[in-house]
């Protein structure tokens, strides 16, 4: 870690309705894979809670090359209603290629995103503002009070962030959490490499070594209702071994 990187602060706070903060703009973006059982309840859910944090807003999906008929209904979504909008990846690029196209295709002053398998409760977003209105962060983010995933997955998910860790001296709880709310600054100031699992990882890591600072806060998570984790399997953890020696050698 950079001598001079900001506190890392953790705020223990239970969830709340929303309150009165809002947002002058507001992207949420989700990746999503294979999810025609949760895009349309995840997006349905985004409109609902974007309009209580601010009157401008845009929902985003990222299809990336879905074999079913996540981009259907995503299409659909946005022709019912002109704050929603998709992007098409004509091949799987990996998560971290999905993120990336959010980042780039979201045009506000925050951006959200999660993951587009519903795990999360999106009404926890304003604890993230309430931080960043609060101007103690410029990225806001979750971290799982209780990770309801299978134990393979939880396992793999704490030695890699030992590795990390360990690595890039990256202090947070919940490197992976898939609930982040940040200032356009920092997505302007950092470029990410990783199409893979890393990009979490490298965003924060690259965010903290340019002196943007970095709160979390506890936010629920809850187990699939439809479709597949892909996130343990052999192809996913080998190319996230590639990229962490990868951004190792840049970085060091």
């Amino acid at each position: 870690m950079a001598p001079d990187a900001p506190p890392l602060q953790t705020a223990r706070r239970e969830p709340r309705p929303p309150g009165p903060a809002r947002l002058s703009s507001l992207s949420i973006f989700f990746p999503c894979h294979n999810e025609e059982g949760n895009v349309e309840r995840v997006v349905g859910r985004a409109l609902e809670v974007a309009s209580t944090l601010a009157d401008d807003f845009e929902v985003i999906v990222v299809d990336d090359g879905s074999r079913d008929r996540t981009g259907e209904i995503a299409d659909r979504l946005a022709s019912e209603n002109h704050r929603v909008r998709v992007v098409h990846h004509p091949r799987n690029r990996g998560y971290g290629g999905a993120v990336q196209s959010g980042f780039a295709e979201a045009r506000k002053d925050y951006v959200f995103f999660s993951d587009g398998d519903g795990q999360f409760d999106l009404g926890e977003l304003p604890l993230l503002v309430e931080l960043i209105q609060g101007g103690e962060c410029d990225l806001a983010i979750g971290y799982r009070i209780h990770r309801a995933d299978p134990f393979i997955r939880s396992l793999n998910a704490k030695l890699y962030k030992t590795l990390i860790r360990i690595l890039f001296g990256l202090e947070v709880r919940d490197i992976d959490c898939a609930f982040k709310l940040i200032r356009r600054p920092v997505i302007e100031k950092v470029a990410l490499e990783s199409e893979g699992a890393l990009v979490s990882a490298e965003f924060l890591i690259k965010a903290r070594k340019a002196g943007f600072r970095i709160c979390e806060v506890g936010v629920h998570h809850y187990p699939r209702q439809a479709g597949q984790q892909t996130g343990a399997k052999l192809g996913v953890i080998l190319r996230t071994f590639r990229e962490i020696g990868r951004l190792w050698r840049q970085l060091r």
